[in-house]
């Protein structure tokens, strides 16, 4: 059974709701370890100054931010303690907004809220309110002595909460270079009704089950064969060519003729046969 990470209070106007917060994903990174090749064992990371070669102990380390090369202002962690947001364990609500309103691009980390002692009626009625309403809550919470701004939204019998970036932290597309002036690349209508088309064509549910993350598989696979004391061929790695840009509308058409070609067509269904008729029995003339 997962555990709360923290516990806090939801608070919007004079309502408070007790809540208890839970990561909602648990990543699945294949992790290694670095060992010697020759014993197989794990090596020890050790704060050494390149200077003179010396471990630093711990009370000796103090944190730099780098001005300029080589260039540090040294800040003791005394002096980051002063500046720590209080903790106040409460999500406090700033404003409730639309979730067509926000880019899915601020969104950071999620997690779930449940409600905490005393919490199950207000938790609900926050949760009905808002699901009926369709607004999600942007509020902010310090956890863990990091002050973090967050959206608060219904996803169906829960509360879910997102950890967000803040505006000057999001990369603006028009820094890109690369990305072409709408006014410079014209398309015509028969492209875009072609790819339309196969957007069309390749539209359905969002269906999460059916990704999967091949590569971690396949390490966990290598990983479990080598265990079992399997010998392991490797394969040169080769690099792909970078494909010859086709003719768009060729391109196009191709796919989508593709896609439709992968789908099974509708048939009718078959008629059913009508049943044969019995052979009449044949009866013996009178002598």
């Amino acid at each position: 059974m997962p555990r709360s990470i923290w516990t806090g209070a939801i608070s919007f106007g004079l309502v408070t709701v007790p809540v208890k917060l839970y990561s909602a994903v648990q990543k699945k990174t294949v992790r290694f370890h670095q060992l010697d090749a020759d014993t197989g064992v794990r090596i020890a990371q050790k704060r050494v100054n390149p200077t003179t070669g010396e471990e630093v102990p711990y009370e000796r380390l103090v944190k730099g931010y780098e001005i300029s090369p080589d260039r540090y202002v040294l800040v003791d962690p005394a002096e980051l303690e002063a500046l720590e947001p209080v903790k106040t364990r409460t999500i406090d609500i700033e404003d409730f907004v639309d979730l067509a309103e926000i880019d899915p691009v601020f969104y950071d980390h999620p997690y779930y809220l449940a409600p905490g002692p005393g919490g199950a009626k207000p938790y609900r009625l926050l949760l009905e309110a808002m699901a009926e309403t369709g607004k999600v809550a942007i509020a902010n919470v310090v956890i863990r002595s990091k002050q973090h701004l967050v959206a608060v939204r219904p996803q169906g019998d829960v509360l879910g909460m997102a950890t967000m970036l803040y505006p000057d932290e999001i990369v603006e597309h028009d820094r890109i270079d690369e990305i072409p002036d709408a006014d410079e690349v014209k398309t015509t209508d028969k492209e875009l009704a072609i790819a339309k088309q196969l957007v069309e064509s390749l539209a359905g549910p969002f269906e999460p089950e059916k990704y999967k993350d091949t590569y971690r598989e396949d390490v966990l696979d290598l990983i479990e064969r080598k265990a079992a004391g399997e010998e392991i061929a490797v394969q040169p790695a080769r690099e792909e060519e970078p494909a010859a840009v086709p003719d768009l509308m060729a391109a196009l058409q191709a796919s989508l003729d593709q896609v439709r070609g992968d789908k099974p067509e509708k048939t009718a269904p078959a008629k059913k046969k009508a049943p044969a008729k019995k052979p009449r029995a044949k009866t013996a003339k009178a002598g």
